[in-house]
């Protein structure tokens, strides 16, 4: 694989900037949710644990309806226990389990044994509020509220269902169901107001970064407009007086060699770099590559193609390049990119053409008003600066955007 090739594939795995945005806005909530499904995960465990080893020791013979009560209540909570080690499908797990443990519950009467003493709590007393964080994990907050406040009225009711309704069982479960409630609740409030806190942090963070990032943005306009200002008048207007002045050929052509470094740098003010480049040859082939990324970066379709080979100096290939871009954007604003097609043809040792055309409406270039630059600065300026040609035709059928340059 070569250089260019394992550059632009490590290029292309880092994430956009909105998809950075995106994960920052949610890093404290994300980090709660894992902080929650891992506590979860633990509690679960003991209680489960403590829930197996009842229910195990009170299956006495093969009791077919009992021991299918205990894989429906076991297998969703053993499930949910791995999600939530591995942090992989715990709300769908969890949620599972808490269904499953409602179905326990609604089944219970029907499996267990009636009678028996009502102060020896059956292993699913040890699941009830296991099912409560369940849903918190699971469930929006309503529905976490409605399974904190009726799942240990449910599980009251089938164990006085269990004990006929005899009125020894009354104080025990009022006691078991009042325990199970206030512990229910505590811990929706709980999850409630650590993730209030963590949505808060997130918040606060966004606002933060979409401040500085206004900031950084004014600098750099306010930085950019000085190192134009300092541009137009040490460059631009030191190429004027040279011009003015001028008396020989000699003048004349340092006023020409003058101007046009001055209309390069005013060109390539607006771009990430300064630089107007060297005479180092760049292959057409490579051009075509970086238009193609451009095309990309604006999120449109478009036509790239390559014709031809030959190569132009790095300096001359930046200027291409940086026109043709202002040209596809153009394209883009004012003809919403119908029919791009942009077409790299190399010229051998003697130049290159870039065309960039589109089947939008058109406009009268001549009407274009003397403020705007995209096309007098970034295209006409910009070819004009390293010698080159840019001629612009559009109709009602459309805009063509053509860019030469050949070895004089």
């Amino acid at each position: 694989m070569s250089p260019d090739t394992t550059l632009r594939a490590a290029w292309e795995k880092i994430p956009s900037p909105g998809e950075v945005g995106r994960e920052l806005e949610r890093f404290a909530g994300k980090r709660m949710e894992r902080i929650i499904a891992i506590v979860v995960g633990v509690g679960a465990l003991a209680l489960g644990v403590q829930a197996f080893i009842s229910a195990i020791g009170k299956v006495s013979r093969i009791d077919v309806p009992h021991v299918a009560l205990i894989l429906l209540a076991f297998v969703p909570l053993a499930i949910m226990l791995v999600a939530c080690v591995i942090g992989r499908g715990v709300r769908v797990a969890a949620g599972s389990f808490t269904i499953a443990y409602a179905l326990v519950l609604a089944l219970w009467p029907f499996v267990a044994l009636h009678g028996g003493s009502p102060t020896s709590q059956p292993w699913i007393f040890f699941l009830v509020n296991v099912a409560g964080v369940a849903a918190v994990v699971a469930f929006p907050i309503v529905l976490q509220l409605l399974w904190a406040l009726l799942g240990p009225f449910l599980y009251g009711f089938v164990r006085l269902a269990q004990g006929g309704f005899a009125a020894g069982f009354w104080e025990t479960i009022a006691f078991d169901v009042s325990f199970t409630l206030i512990l229910g609740c505590v811990l929706v409030a709980l999850a409630w107001m650590f993730r209030s806190v963590a949505a808060g942090v997130d918040d606060a963070r966004g606002r933060a970064v979409a401040s500085y990032a206004a900031a950084a943005a004014a600098a750099a306009a306010e930085e950019e407009r000085v190192a134009v200002a300092a541009l137009m008048h040490d460059s631009v207007l030191a190429a004027l007086i040279a011009a003015e002045r001028a008396r020989t050929d000699r003048e004349k052509d340092l006023a020409v060699a003058m101007a046009r470094e001055a209309l390069t740098r005013l060109a390539n003010a607006e771009a990430s770099s300064a630089q107007e480049g060297s005479e180092e040859p760049v292959e057409i082939a490579r051009i075509a590559e970086d238009l193609e990324r451009v095309v990309a970066e604006m999120d449109t379709t478009a036509i790239v193609d390559c014709f031809g080979h030959g190569a132009v100096p790095d300096r001359v290939a930046r200027a291409v390049a940086l026109a043709a871009r202002q040209a596809i954007g153009n394209a883009i604003v004012h003809a919403a990119g119908r029919g791009l097609v942009i077409v790299v043809e190399g010229h051998g040792e003697t130049g290159l053409t870039v065309k960039v055309s589109d089947t939008g409406g058109g406009f009268d270039p001549e009407a274009v008003g003397a403020d705007r630059l995209g096309i007098r600065a970034s295209i006409l300026a910009r070819m004009a600066a390293v010698g080159g040609t840019a001629t612009i035709e559009s109709d009602r059928r459309g805009t063509s955007v053509t860019l030469g340059w050949s070895v004089s």
